[in-house]
């Protein structure tokens, strides 16, 4: 098994596999914890719209899936203020955008890039060293962010009210939560594809909620998880020549799906 690490793809694709299996569920259980699961999905159909303007206009798909991810999480959050009784509908807003624009800018670019598949549903093939260093810095910040920040995400996941009785400033954390989702969003989609995306944020977690008791446990499970799935998903892409994105989700909900009957077995026998 370890020839696989003599190519240099496969070492590039490891690398990043590792970033998106820490960042996503590190993201991912706040996203859980507020109920907002689909946000994933909005913003990486925010960011289909992006790579396809990369494409259209001849710049790198990263930037653009970065810029139009980004706006994507700004615009939610503006948008959650003007809806505030049905503060759901920013996601369908957002994402209807997202889809409609890719769509158009793909027809516009007369031809079909056959990079857009890697962008679409991952590739492990695809990762160059760019993509490394962009994900990279990318992962930093979340990262960085989740340590400083955690104790306040926890608060306003579980009571905003109480949050802002307390002094912490909602909004502007709330802003931030889906930025850090965005640039979550912008790290996987080489691996696990764009469509594919908020499985990882949401899979893991909902994997180690089911074991873990405390906060920090069932994130560090979550985590395990997520590192388990990927790392055997890209092996197992590799060797059987399938897709990455589609076998690394597929890996995770097999992992939820022996968590939940490993849970049920232990309940009966009590």
């Amino acid at each position: 098994m370890m020839e696989i690490f003599q190519y240099e793809f496969m070492q590039r694709a490891f690398i990043a596999g590792i970033m998106v299996a820490v960042t996503c569920p590190l993201i991912g259980i706040f996203i859980v914890l507020k109920r907002l699961s689909m946000i994933g999905d909005t913003l990486s159909h925010a960011s289909l719209a992006g790579i396809a303007a990369g494409m259209l206009w001849g710049f790198y798909p990263f930037w653009g899936a970065l810029a139009f991810s980004v706006g994507g999480a700004i615009a939610i959050e503006k948008l959650r203020k003007t809806f505030s009784k049905y503060a759901e509908i920013s996601n369908s807003i957002i994402l209807s955008a997202g889809i409609g624009l890719a769509v158009v800018m793909i027809g516009l670019a007369k031809g079909f890039n056959t990079d857009l598949m890697g962008y679409l549903f991952g590739s492990i093939a695809a990762v160059n060293s760019q993509d490394i260093y962009i994900m990279g810095a990318l992962s930093l910040i979340i990262i960085l962010s989740v340590i400083a920040l955690h104790k306040k995400l926890f608060y306003i996941a579980f009571d905003e009210e109480g949050a802002q009785i307390s002094g912490i400033s909602v909004g502007l954390l709330n802003l931030y939560l889906t930025v850090l989702t965005a640039l979550t969003v912008v790290v996987s989609m080489r691996i696990v594809g764009v469509f594919m995306v908020s499985s990882m944020l949401v899979i893991p977690v909902a994997s180690a909620i089911q074991v873990g008791t405390g906060f920090i446990k069932t994130m560090g499970l979550s985590v395990a998880f997520a590192l388990i799935s990927v790392i055997s998903g890209l092996i197992l892409s590799y060797y059987l020549d399938i897709a990455p994105g589609g076998t690394i989700v597929l890996l995770s909900v097999l992992i939820l799906l022996i968590v939940l009957f490993v849970k049920s077995v232990i309940k009966k026998g009590k």
